[in-house]
């Protein structure tokens, strides 16, 4: 998540304080992501260093200095706001590894590591939808990051499903050779070595 970003657009709507900026930030976001607030501050400066925002030169650092946003910190949350996430390569995501270790490890038994995972995921996806009945209508910010995560996490479930049906009928079939074309692929799919 980019913090430096997030508070580029609190600012495009007007001059706040660092604590106000902070507030604004978890409500905006349905208070699922708490923000530090030495964290506003030195990102707050690292906006000043780079010219994105200015602040209240007279005012002394902390609580009641004013910063808001500069021409160029407005052009940088537009260049933001319309490039899309670079998703071209798979995030290091810990639950993959461990499927991906497990599968070679003597002794693993991957079919229970998955299921212990999905019935954990099944659990946190039940959570996240009684937080959405609970508050939901009266948080579009809440609402939108439980729709998010149900989302995901629903994702993964269906990927712990697909590898634990893929990984039985490998178990049950003799591996087929490798293709030569299986190089060529992992390059353009951005694989490294």
């Amino acid at each position: 998540m980019s913090i430096r970003h997030a508070m580029l657009a609190l600012l495009s709507e007007g001059p706040k304080y660092g604590l106000q900026l902070r507030e604004e930030f978890e409500a905006r976001t349905g208070e699922v992501w708490p923000l530090n607030v030495g964290q506003v501050y030195t990102t707050l400066q690292r906006l000043e260093r780079d010219h994105l925002v200015e602040s209240d030169d007279e005012a002394d650092p902390g609580p009641q200095k004013s910063f808001r946003i500069t021409a160029g910190g407005a052009e940088e949350l537009a260049g933001w706001l319309h490039t899309p996430p670079d998703l071209a390569s798979p995030p290091r995501d810990e639950l993959i590894i461990k499927i991906l270790v497990a599968v070679r490890l003597p002794g693993a038994d991957v079919h229970e590591i998955i299921q212990t995972h999905r019935r954990h995921l099944v659990e946190l996806m039940q959570q996240w939808t009684r937080l959405k009945d609970e508050e939901g209508d009266l948080d579009l910010g809440l609402a939108l990051v439980v729709d998010a995560e149900l989302y995901r996490l629903d994702s993964v479930v269906r990927w712990l499903d697909t590898a634990d049906g893929r990984l039985k009928r490998a178990a049950a079939e003799p591996p087929a050779p490798a293709r030569e074309a299986a190089p060529q692929i992992r390059r353009r799919a951005g694989a490294r070595r």
